[in-house]
């Protein structure tokens, strides 16, 4: 392998040389003839030069969209100029937010399924930020970057292959970074794993446990929280890990995927699915009213495609292995399942934060991970913590929209490329094939 810059590397100085896509032939195994990217230069290191203020567009303004609206009010150097949501009312909040927050009203765009690419053509604009349904994801960056703007996306980046090279090969033509914004790497925890990793302490890094394991049943079924049900249209549609990215992310930047490996191979399989019809079931017999009765009788006897559990087995390019879950249908308490296992020891977080160092640790026993936390705090957390108080999912959101307000201000690359937005979010329709 010719790059041998680490994740240490990365964050320290915000650039490193680059692979291109290491898991191009093998990782997006047959979803396009490698030269067809021929001539085309890589993004990773790509300095699109300096900016003294970043003009945002944001599109999709609902449940993690607000939250990020009011991160990048409090980035110095950063200005939302444009707001996009097909309901007016978002846009109105957003225009008051923004307003209430010292700075002219945004452009506002509204009133249909595409607006965002009359504001991507029309505005002048450094940075789209999308936090739309998932199906949006890929069409939004890609309209923003062939409107010449540098494009950032809520999980998961895209839903397809195809998607995925359209945006590595728009990335790369455009010369614009296509990024998702992939919190879980910025946990607090995870930064300071990923920090004893790059001091030694767990030697070299051979196996990790990952996923997103979260009781979503009432949110699925509830006919407000996602707009138009479309979170639990994707459990109707498809069978495979839906939402790899949480886990996948931190654990790819512990392994240097992209800096040193690169994924290779996976083989994923479900359980049958039976836990949303029980929900549904028990809601129904519960219901006071006929509207309730009919809404659950539906759902009730419906026929969902995901399996409840999923597990999906990832094998890197230097023979090292990676177990990744999905289980959102299910009664159950919230876990990431972060595990990552060396040569000398290894550390996980869920259900609580315990170690296994060779040497430190007495015996075969765990121990409690407390101790090393004030010792081994990632220096982007000490940096930016009193910033993140208060912020969205314990400070992670708000780090990750300063880490990028930051990058595209100093000309360096984003901590998030596009290929790693890509092979974290290739898992999705890789693991429904292999299923």
């Amino acid at each position: 392998m010719a790059n041998q810059f680490t994740r240490r590397d990365f964050l320290r100085t915000g650039t490193a040389a680059g692979l291109g896509i290491a898991a191009g032939s093998a990782f997006l195994a047959g979803c396009t003839e490698a030269a067809a990217r021929a001539g085309r230069a890589g993004m990773i290191g790509y300095d699109p030069g300096l900016k003294d203020l970043v003009k945002v567009g944001f599109v999709g303004i609902g449940n993690m969209g607000s939250g990020h609206v009011n991160n990048l009010l409090k980035i110095e150097g950063c200005r939302i100029t444009a707001v996009c949501d097909i309901r007016p009312e978002r846009v109105k909040w957003a225009k008051g937010a923004v307003v209430k927050a010292g700075f002219a009203e945004p452009k506002g765009y509204t009133g249909g399924d595409w607006e965002f690419e009359r504001m991507c053509a029309e505005e002048d604009l450094d940075l789209v930020y999308n936090a739309a349904p998932w199906r949006w994801h890929a069409p939004i960056c890609l309209a923003a970057m062939n409107n010449g703007k540098h494009a950032a996306s809520e999980v998961n980046i895209a839903l397809t292959i195809d998607d995925c090279w359209k945006l590595v090969e728009t990335s790369e033509k455009t010369r614009k970074h296509c990024v998702m914004q992939e919190n879980c790497c910025y946990d607090h925890t995870e930064m300071v794993i990923l920090n004893m990793i790059q001091q030694g302490l767990f030697g070299e890094i051979m196996h990790g446990e990952c996923g997103y394991l979260h009781d979503l049943r009432g949110l699925k079924l509830s006919p407000g929280y996602y707009a138009g049900m479309w979170r639990l249209q994707h459990a109707v549609d498809m069978n495979g890990n839906l939402y790899p990215t949480h886990g996948i992310g931190p654990m790819a930047w512990c392994m240097d995927i992209h800096r040193g490996d690169a994924f290779d191979t996976l083989v994923s399989m479900s359980t049958k699915s039976i836990g949303l019809n029980e929900f549904a079931a028990a809601r129904y017999e519960a219901a006071k009213t006929d509207a309730d009765k009919q809404f659950y009788a539906k759902w009730r006897d419906q026929k969902y495609a995901l399996g409840d559990v999923n597990i999906t087995l990832i094998k890197t390019k230097k023979g090292k292995t990676i177990i990744c879950k999905h289980d959102t249908n299910l009664p159950r308490p919230y876990s990431r399942d972060f595990l990552v296992q060396g040569t000398k020891g290894l550390v996980r977080k869920y259900p609580t934060e315990v170690l296994h160092i060779e040497g430190l640790t007495q015996g075969h026993n765990w121990e409690e991970m407390a101790p090393y936390k004030d010792k081994y705090e990632h220096p982007v957390w000490k940096a930016v913590k009193e910033k993140a108080a208060g912020a969205g999912h314990g400070g992670m959101d708000f780090i990750e929209d300063y880490r990028l307000i930051t990058a595209l201000h100093k000309g360096i690359c984003p901590d998030i490329d596009v290929y790693d937005s890509t092979a974290w979010s290739a898992i999705i329709p890789l693991s429904a094939e292999s299923i």
